[in-house]
Parts: structure tokens; C-alpha cells; sequence
């Protein structure tokens, strides 16, 4: 009965591995709707400081605007990464970790000097590993993201782009675009790039109505404020995206994993009850034949 003894032992360790599976599978269910709130409730926000800003906007203004500085020639960018903290989340990390690589060596290509800022354990775990330097890294930033956590990630990263050390700064994130979909993406931040004015006509429809501003004190002092704030924004949404991402592929993986361990677990009993059925059958016949010998 040795075999029967270890098909036990793997019945039960699986079954452990079920219920484990599915308590992650669960809790990723409830913190992703909160995760999705966070993400509705920031894209109102962006979307109309995308409009003021477009309003505003100006080519004379924009002199005034380090952010705003196109550099001739891209010398030196800045490479945010945002990973997560923790794992068994499937591909998402790997998925992360294949986009920010893959702009490095584009850029490197292209002659640029790249600096590398990872946020999340498992984005700094890699190039720790493979050996590439790394400016900056947090590891702090859980599941709910906040706006300054936003600021003190980009704030250096502006200070170095206004001094001239930075001629651009991208970020990549996942783009949540549902449960099951979130690319990887790669978005650059700075310089900023002036929204497009949204005034004209759309699918022979106006698209909507030319705002009047009552600008105090006056526009420069307003985008003065806005300008940073834009790009904070930015790094924001990048924030919760990747973390509503995150809550989502760990909710997939680990249905997978308890779908799969339940089939594994099937599989395991009949064949067990297979080998019992065997072994009784071969005692009963040992008995009816010890039995006759008798």
C-alpha cells in the first residue's frame, strides 16, 4: 500500500495548495474593485486638466515653460519602471520587466545615456540581478497608490529634466484596460507634449463648445501650477493602473491555479481508488486461495 500511502500524501498536500490558491483568488477579487474605483475616479481628472491645459497652451507661453522644452538631440532620458511588490500574477511582472528592457536597449541603440528608476520588488529584483545599475527604487508603494507617492517619485525626476541632467522621462506601466487586458506600455512624461485642442467637428458632429476662461491672475501664472501637476497626474494613473493590473492578472492566475489543482485533485482520487479496488481485489484473492490450499 505504499503506492496508495503516497497518492494520499499528494491528495492532501494539493488540497492544501487549493485552498491557498483560492484565498488569493479571492482577496485579488475584492481589492480589484476597489482598484477599478481608483482608476474611474482618476481619469475625470486628468481628462479636464488635459483640457485646461490645451486651452491655455500657447508657443509664447511654452518659452517660459522648462517642461515644456523640446531638446534638439535626446542625450540623456530617465526609464521609469513600475512593477508590483509580489508575485503569482502570472506573466504581468515578466511582461513589465520585457518592455522596460526592450525601450533601454532602444534607446541605448539610438545613442541616448539611459538612467533606470525601478518602483516594485520584482522590476528592481531583475536588474539587480542581471547587473545593470539602477538610479532610484522604491518598494514601499502598496496596493492604493496616492498622489504623493506620485510626487516624490517624479519630483526629482523634473528637478533633473528643468536643470538640463534629463532630456526626456518615460514611464512604463500597464495600461488597465479590463481584467484580462493590461499591456504593457510605455508613455513618455516629459517633456510635455500639448494636448490637442478638442473644438473642431466630429463624425459631422460638433465635438463640443470653445471654453471661456476668466483667467486669475493670468495664464502663465496658472500653467505655472498646471504644467507640474499635468505630469504628476501622469505618474498617478500610471500608479493605480498598474496596481488595478496587478489585482487583476493575480485574480486570473490564481483562478487558473484552483481550476487546475481541482482536475489534478480528480485525477488523483480515481487513481487511488483504483489502487485500493486493485490491492482489496488481490487480498481477496489471496484469501480464497490460501483458503482452497488449505
Amino acid at each position: 500500500m505504499a503506492k496508495g500511502r503516497e497518492l494520499k500524501s499528494r491528495i492532501k498536500s494539493v488540497e492544501g495548495i487549493r485552498k491557498i490558491t483560492r484565498t488569493l483568488e479571492m482577496v485579488a477579487t475584492s481589492k480589484l474593485k476597489r482598484a477599478q474605483d481608483r482608476v474611474v475616479g482618476a481619469r475625470p481628472y486628468a481628462e479636464a486638466l488635459t483640457g485646461v491645459i490645451a486651452d491655455l497652451y500657447s508657443p509664447a507661453l511654452a518659452e517660459r515653460f522648462p517642461l515644456f522644452r523640446q531638446p534638439a538631440h535626446v542625450r540623456r532620458a530617465g526609464v521609469v519602471l513600475l512593477t508590483s511588490n509580489r508575485g503569482l500574477a502570472g506573466a504581468f511582472n515578466a511582461n513589465l520587466i520585457r518592455e522596460g528592457r526592450h525601450l533601454l536597449e532602444r534607446l541605448q541603440k539610438e545613442g541616448v545615456e539611459t538612467e533606470l528608476h525601478a518602483v516594485g520588488r520584482k522590476g528592481l529584483g531583475y536588474f539587480r540581478y542581471i547587473g545593470a545599475p539602477i538610479a532610484s527604487s522604491r518598494i514601499d508603494i502598496g496596493d492604493r497608490p496616492t498622489s504623493e507617492e506620485a510626487t516624490q517619485i517624479v519630483e526629482p525626476l523634473m528637478a533633473k529634466f528643468v536643470a538640463g541632467e534629463l532630456d526626456a522621462v518615460y514611464v512604463v506601466y500597464a495600461r488597465y484596460n479590463s481584467p484580462l487586458s493590461t499591456p504593457p506600455t510605455s508613455q513618455q512624461i516629459l517633456p510635455v507634449t500639448p494636448p490637442e485642442r478638442d473644438t473642431g467637428a466630429k463624425d459631422g458632429k460638433f465635438a463640443g463648445l470653445a471654453r471661456d476662461y476668466l483667467l486669475f491672475p493670468n495664464a502663465e501664472v496658472i500653467l505655472r501650477e498646471l504644467v507640474p501637476l499635468y505630469v504628476r497626474n501622469a505618474v498617478y494613473r500610471a500608479l493605480v493602473e498598474t496596481a488595478a493590473g496587478f489585482q487583476g492578472a493575480q485574480r486570473t492566475a490564481m483562478k487558473n491555479a484552483t481550476d487546475n489543482a481541482g482536475e489534478s485533485l480528480n485525477t488523483l482520487r480515481r487513481t487511488y481508488n483504483r489502487a485500493r479496488q486493485a490491492q482489496i481485489t488481490q487480498e481477496i484473492a489471496e484469501i480464497v486461495g490460501g483458503a482452497e490450499a488449505l
